[in-house]
């Protein structure tokens, strides 16, 4: 009789050595008695099941910030709205700029926003998954999107700090309840990394800014904004106008909006994460071997996907957020 394949044991890191700083906590951020809210924990971990997928999410704050006493600057929200079948699971992280006072601050206000406007909007955001309403997706995510970095730098304007000082990645998973549904949704602005465990092989689904969907999926009838060689269906011949003296100076260039929705297949793992832990992926080849070995079977625990999303490369030290879906 074949014995099951065990996977391989845990371990503290990966690489050509042990990294520079310690593997636990170290000093704790400063604060302030009259703003005990503002203090962000160290560790975050969740985790929920619903319809086809099994959904594990944490955020660790980075060796480099454990050592110098300064908070997460990475924000993580999980929120299910809605009920049943027509429930709709969110996933924000987003990262606050690097060198800035208020990052974490940032980073939290991106999620809440972004949550609070897909909350509202969950009805029919979750019609549209089902349906495979791939053009009216994106159109009404990027919206929901530039209005909650928008409410960012309306908050940045108020306290008096540069908008470019409290500004955010933003990446999102939208996850249907529906059993029988299993398109799923990552839209966002900013770096970080979108990833598949595919027949134990880790393919990276990032979507380029010119891309339009990723995968093709059945029924995403909607025109594109774009031909398939990327060229807009509007004029627009790419060449920057004077500014005039009559009108206001434009805004500095925002990053670009990216967008992927692809449907699951029985025993994936999809990955999203920011670059805390998408750097090493790429440029760690040890790192995505381990995973690959500790992720291919049934989904772990909140503990032990803890322990597998914090396993140290040396060169790495960032914040790290990731939250992982396996497929029924």
């Amino acid at each position: 009789m074949d014995l099951p394949t065990l996977p391989p044991a845990p371990v503290g890191f990966v690489g050509s050595g042990p990294p520079t700083y310690d593997a636990e906590p170290t000093a704790l951020p400063p604060a302030d008695p009259d703003e005990l809210d503002d203090l962000v924990a160290d560790t975050v971990l969740d985790g929920a099941r619903y319809g086809a997928c099994t959904l594990r999410a944490v955020s660790v704050r980075g060796d480099s910030a454990r050592f110098r006493g300064e908070p997460r600057r990475d924000s993580l929200l999980t929120a299910r709205f809605g009920t049943g079948d027509q429930a709709l699971v969110l996933v924000a992280m987003a990262t606050g700029a690097r060198a800035t006072p208020g990052a974490h601050r940032a980073a939290a206000e991106a999620c809440q926003w972004i949550a609070r406007a897909v909350g509202r909007s969950h009805a029919r955001l979750a019609q549209d998954i089902g349906a495979a309403r791939r053009g009216d997706l994106k159109s009404g995510l990027h919206r929901l999107t530039d209005r909650s970095l928008g409410r960012l730098r309306a908050s940045a304007a108020e306290q008096g700090i540069d908008p470019e000082e409290y500004a955010a990645t933003l990446r999102c998973l939208l996850l249907p309840a529906d059993p029988d549904c299993r398109v799923r949704v990552f839209f966002g602005v900013g770096d970080g990394g979108l990833f598949r465990l595919r027949d134990g092989e880790w393919h990276d689904i990032e979507p380029l800014v010119t891309d339009a969907s990723g995968e093709p999926v059945v029924g995403f009838g909607s025109l594109p904004s774009e031909t398939p060689d990327g060229d807009r269906l509007t004029m627009d011949l790419g060449i920057p106008t004077p500014p005039s003296p009559y009108e206001p100076a434009p805004e500095p260039p925002r990053a670009p909006f990216r967008f992927r929705a692809s449907v699951a297949r029985p025993g994936d793992t999809l990955l999203m994460c920011t670059g805390g832990l998408a750097e090493p992926l790429r440029g760690e080849p040890e790192l995505c071997e381990y995973l690959t070995g500790r992720w291919s079977g049934p989904p772990p625990g909140l503990a032990t996907f803890l322990a597998d999303s914090q396993v140290r490369v040396k060169g790495y030290a960032d914040d790290r957020t990731a939250a992982a879906v396996w497929e029924a």
